[in-house]
């Protein structure tokens, strides 16, 4: 199948310039594509993830990406998608961010048939008059200000350096067609306007004929009409230490049955038949939710890798199991990340005591009561004695002690030595 057919069954096409034009070029030849990110933070969040998806497709089709890590256009900041100005970000915050983006990308795409380039290299070098006059003199005001990025600005007002953002990216793509060959930009539909003015930019430039493609994905919303990727706690973040692992694993597990397939489509590599397999299964025997498990997986394990992947539905297994003594540490951590906490000190302490002073029951009266019922499992062990003691060096390196009150209340002390 051609990678655009592909990608229009996966339902991740949204706009394309000349879709015919388009695949039949990618019939014809390996291309070169690319699609940008600016380093206004240090790591990716899902939501960012949808594009760069798209662009792990064409390179296991056999095409060629190339990713921009927005060094210059990052010092400037792109008004897409916002109502209000973005704030100056300082350049020492710019190359930290650029360095940990550069990372990231390498673990998605791997070391071959893969380039990634930074646009301070060429847009550093243009001066001002240069600007102007070799690009400011093709671009027509009206046709700018009619851009929806720009419209959308215009009521709560747009700065001048926001404004010829999409210049700057207009110049990326023509200096990544002269020099690396590219045909093609991939980005959300909010870059739409971006995109459609450097391939204008290039036409003006190279001429008529010169083959340049754009495409935006869709804007993913999820059954309930909400926005994908947020969740209570924040965004869900590709960098580990943001989103663990576990949790990363969890948003995924969590999935509803209504939006499901969907994500298998977007954000799996999966084949139709497997695909098509589980929405059968969505249909049949929803309450095994082995779709949302194999999504699970796959994301997982593209992002963090086999290792992670099986840590995760270890984590997962032994909560369900509620045998949490089976955790390490670091297993521990990565499960409880987010759940209520409260300090403590190392030296043992009566368990109605312990959790009276903690907070963790609201009376010695309740405190006793729920022990005595066997309400309370401390590091996963029931306790019915009033007697007893918590001790917090004896499980989990002396760090934690894991609190269950009833069925699903848990509260994490953190031991403080």
């Amino acid at each position: 199948m051609n990678i655009v057919d592909e990608l229009k069954w996966r339902g991740a096409i949204n706009q394309t310039t000349d879709e015919e034009g388009l695949r039949k070029l990618t019939e014809e030849k390996q291309i070169s594509l690319y699609c940008g990110t600016d380093p206004t933070g240090d790591s990716l969040h899902i939501g960012h993830l949808i594009p760069f998806m798209m662009l792990k497709r064409f390179q296991l089709a056999g095409h060629h990406p190339v990713i921009i890590i927005g060094g210059g256009t990052g010092a400037i900041g792109d008004p897409s998608g916002r109502n209000t100005e973005r704030d100056i970000v300082s350049m020492d915050t710019i190359h930290h961010n650029e360095e940990a983006l550069t990372n990231q990308m390498k673990r998605l795409f791997g070391e071959e048939n893969f380039t990634i380039v930074n646009n301070y290299d060429w847009l550093s070098q243009m001066n001002l008059i240069e600007f102007l006059r070799d690009y400011g003199k093709l671009f027509n005001l009206n046709t700018m200000l009619n851009k929806e990025v720009v419209a959308s600005r215009l009521e709560n007002g747009i700065s001048y350096t926001e404004f010829t953002y999409q210049i700057l990216q207009a110049v990326d793509y023509l200096h990544l067609h002269q020099n690396n060959d590219v045909q093609l930009q991939i980005g959300g539909s909010d870059q739409w306007g971006n995109i459609t003015s450097g391939i204008d930019l290039i036409h003006k430039i190279e001429g008529p004929e010169a083959q340049a493609y754009g495409l935006t994905i869709p804007l993913m919303v999820k059954a309930d009409g909400t926005k994908f990727g947020k969740t209570a706690g924040g965004a869900i973040w590709l960098d580990p230490e943001k989103t663990s692992p576990y949790e990363f694993y969890q948003f995924w597990l969590n999935q509803d049955d209504r939006d499901v397939v969907k994500y298998l489509k977007y954000f799996t590599f999966l084949s139709q038949a497997e695909i098509n397999d589980l929405a059968q299964k969505v249909e049949t025997e929803p309450w095994k939710r082995e779709a949302q498990r194999r999504l699970a997986q796959e994301v997982t394990n593209f992002v963090h890798g086999e290792a992670a992947t099986a840590e995760a539905e270890k984590i997962s297994q032994i909560l369900f199991s509620g045998d949490i003594q089976a955790l390490t540490t670091t297993e521990l951590e990565q499960a409880f990340n987010g759940t209520p906490s409260v300090d403590v000190p190392a030296s043992p302490q009566n368990i109605v005591d312990w959790l009276v002073e903690y907070g963790i029951e609201p009376s010695k009266r309740q405190a006793r009561e729920d022990v005595q019922n066997g309400a309370i499992r401390i590091n996963g062990e029931k306790v019915t004695d009033l007697e007893a003691l918590v001790d917090p060096s004896a499980k989990f390196d002396g760090k934690y002690v894991v609190v269950r009150r009833g069925k699903k209340n848990y509260t994490l002390a953190k031991v403080q030595n």
